[in-house]
């Protein structure tokens, strides 16, 4: 049981050394849940879970990129031989890449389709097969506000994460009969890395179109990841819920 008298779940959270990711990896822990999360590279957030003596029997890192479907195969395994059969998973790894259309490479266009869209569904598939067999599971996806409305530059970007609301709902109508809940959340601008390139000017912008009048926190985020990840959330599915302090309202 965790701390707050739910059950400890077996939670995996894709791309969780860093940013919204490492928060989400931070909440899970401090519920009390066993949690996973793989990058390309060890942090020291990771570090430093994987070396702290009140943590570090629940958590498990590994170094596995996204798009590499033979290495997020051998994670899940690696996941269910230490824990079990992943319950939870949150579908954080994740890429923006700002650029006009017509100035992007071809190579761009596949890496934040094959990052934003291809792997999610991949790891998602992998997962799910054994979740089928517990007649319960959580499936989040970190979608975006670019998905929902038109954002310049953005254009590929926005169509990978509308694609993966899309699937959200599908997914949700296969798997809602086994006790499987599916939904996504989709956050505004987030002080994170991915707003870090942004110039005083932008960022001004920004919050003046958002009515709450900031950039929005990891930490906003993080306490709807956990209500959708519970058992008082086993009536909300195929849903994407909007994070965004009322930019697109």
């Amino acid at each position: 049981m965790t701390a707050g008298g739910t059950k400890s779940r077996v939670v995996l959270v894709s791309g969780g050394s860093r940013g919204l990711g490492a928060t989400l990896v931070q909440a899970f822990l401090d519920r009390g849940h066993r949690v996973a999360t793989f990058s390309r590279a060890a942090t020291d957030r990771t570090r430093r879970w994987a070396a702290d003596p009140a943590v570090s029997e629940r958590f498990h890192f590994q170094e596995v990129d996204a798009t590499d479907r033979a290495g997020t195969r051998a994670l899940v395994g690696a996941v269910a031989e230490r824990f079990g059969t992943v319950e939870v998973l949150v579908n954080n790894a994740g890429l923006a890449r700002d650029g006009l259309l017509p100035l992007m490479t071809e190579d761009d266009i596949d890496t934040l389709v094959d990052v934003d869209l291809t792997a999610v569904i991949s790891l998602t598939r992998q997962v799910l097969r054994p979740m089928l067999l517990l007649d319960w599971g959580r499936i989040i996806s970190i979608s975006s506000v670019a998905g929902l409305t038109g954002h310049r530059g953005l254009s590929v970007y926005g169509a990978a994460k509308a694609a993966l609301d899309g699937f959200t709902r599908g997914l949700a109508r296969e798997v809602g009969s086994r006790g499987i809940t599916v939904n996504a959340i989709a956050p505004g601008h987030l002080r994170t890395e991915m707003t870090h390139g942004l110039d005083a000017a932008q960022l001004e912008q920004i919050v003046r179109r958002t009515p709450l009048g900031r950039l929005g926190e990891t930490e906003d985020v993080a306490p709807l990841a956990l209500f959708l990840a519970s058992e008082q959330a086993g009536f909300i599915t195929g849903q994407t819920l909007v994070v965004d302090g009322g930019m697109t309202a």
